[in-house]
C-alpha cells in the first residue's frame, strides 16, 4: 500500500516539470525552470507565512504580531541593569504590548496594525488574496501595477533607501517567522 500521506500534498518534480513545460514559449523564455520553481515557492511562502504566524499566536498565546512586536522591541530597551527597575520595565512593556494584542483595550487597532500594516509589508503590500486594494481592486490594482511599471527606472536609486525603511517593518514578522524556520535570511 502506498504512503497516501504524501500523495496530493506536494507535486512531484515530474508535475512540476509538466506544468512549466505547460508555459507559453514567451514566460519560459523569461525564467529558466529553477527561476520559475523558485518564484513559485516564494509566492506560496509569501502567502501562507503571515496566515501561519498569524494562527501561531492565536492558538498559543494573547499576543497578535503588533503586540509581539511592541513587546520584543520594549524589552530591548532595558539600560540600568538593576533587577528592581527592570522587572518594573518589564510589568510596563506587558502592559502597553497587552493592551493592543487579544484581549486588549485597544486590541482592534492592534488587529488592524497586525492584518493591513505588518501582513501587507510581509506580502508587498498585497493584501491575504494577492490583491492592493481590498474590495476597490478592480479600480486600484491596475493603477498600482502601471504606477510599479512606471516607477521601477526610478526605483533604482532610492531603492537603496528605502530597503532598510522596509527591512524594519518586515522584521516585525519575521520575529514570529523565525519560530517555523522562516525569519529573516542574511
Amino acid at each position: 500500500m502506498a504512503d497516501s500521506s504524501k500523495e496530493g500534498s506536494h507535486p512531484s518534480e515530474d508535475q512540476k516539470k509538466a506544468i512549466y513545460e505547460g508555459l507559453s514559449e514567451d514566460q519560459r523564455k523569461k525564467q529558466s525552470y529553477t527561476e520559475w520553481v523558485k518564484d513559485a515557492y516564494n509566492n506560496q511562502y509569501e502567502n501562507w507565512m503571515p496566515w501561519i504566524e498569524d494562527k501561531y499566536l492565536a492558538w498559543f498565546g494573547t499576543d497578535n504580531k503588533a503586540s509581539y512586536a511592541t513587546k520584543d522591541t520594549l524589552d530591548k530597551t532595558k539600560i540600568t541593569g538593576i533587577s528592581q527597575v527592570d522587572k518594573l520595565q518589564d510589568g510596563v512593556n506587558n502592559l502597553v504590548g497587552d493592551q493592543i494584542g487579544k484581549d486588549g483595550l485597544l486590541a482592534p487597532v492592534g488587529n488592524m496594525a497586525s492584518k493591513e500594516g505588518i501582513n501587507r509589508a510581509e506580502r508587498g503590500g498585497k493584501d491575504e488574496h494577492g490583491s492592493y486594494g481590498g474590495p476597490a481592486s478592480s479600480y486600484t490594482d491596475p493603477v498600482v501595477k502601471n504606477a510599479q511599471g512606471a516607477g521601477q527606472g526610478l526605483a533604482g536609486g532610492a531603492q537603496s533607501a528605502g530597503g532598510a525603511v522596509t527591512d524594519g517593518v518586515k522584521g516585525a514578522g519575521s520575529y514570529v517567522g523565525g519560530l517555523f524556520g522562516g525569519g529573516k535570511k542574511e
